[in-house]
């Protein structure tokens, strides 16, 4: 591991105390930092906090919020529960999909985008919603998730 990624996961590591019970916290501040969970950061945090490295993994790929999987710096998410299928979730997708050139689940090339769909975001009365990172976006129609895109084009 580069000597620069292992301080800031040792970093995120030191910030909590215990075994097991203090995992998850560990893989979210690795994936806040770095927007994935690399095999050597996991094989870092096993060694350090004296987790057996299958106990990791199976929170790894648990939870669909940790990647093993490089993904963009902006990673889109599109609701496809109910309510945004119904108002035209499946349309924005499509108009994802053809602007970044993939498909969903993909990461662009130059790393600045990953597409992916979810089952619910949870902010039904503003269906169809997506999100980009922290930013909420509802009653989004697909040409205005075009509009959505440039925002944050470098």
């Amino acid at each position: 591991m580069e000597e620069d990624m292992q301080t800031k996961v040792d970093a995120i590591i030191s910030r909590y105390e215990g075994g097991s019970e203090s995992l998850v916290p560990i893989l979210q501040g690795i994936t806040s930092e770095l927007n994935w969970l690399p095999r050597e950061t996991l094989m870092r945090v096993a060694e350090v906090k004296k987790i057996p490295i299958e106990h990791i993994l199976r929170i790894a790929t648990f939870y669909k919020a940790f990647s093993l999987e490089p993904r963009g710096e902006n990673i889109i998410t599109v609701c496809m529960g109910t309510a945004c299928h119904v108002k035209g979730a499946p349309r924005i997708l499509e108009r994802f999909e053809r602007e970044l050139g993939i498909e969903t689940g993909q990461t662009t090339s130059d790393m600045q985008f990953t597409l992916e769909a979810v089952r619910c975001i949870g902010c039904c009365g503003l269906s169809p919603v997506i999100t980009v990172g922290d930013d909420l976006y509802g009653k989004l129609t697909p040409a205005e998730a075009g509009k959505v895109l440039e925002k944050y084009r470098d």
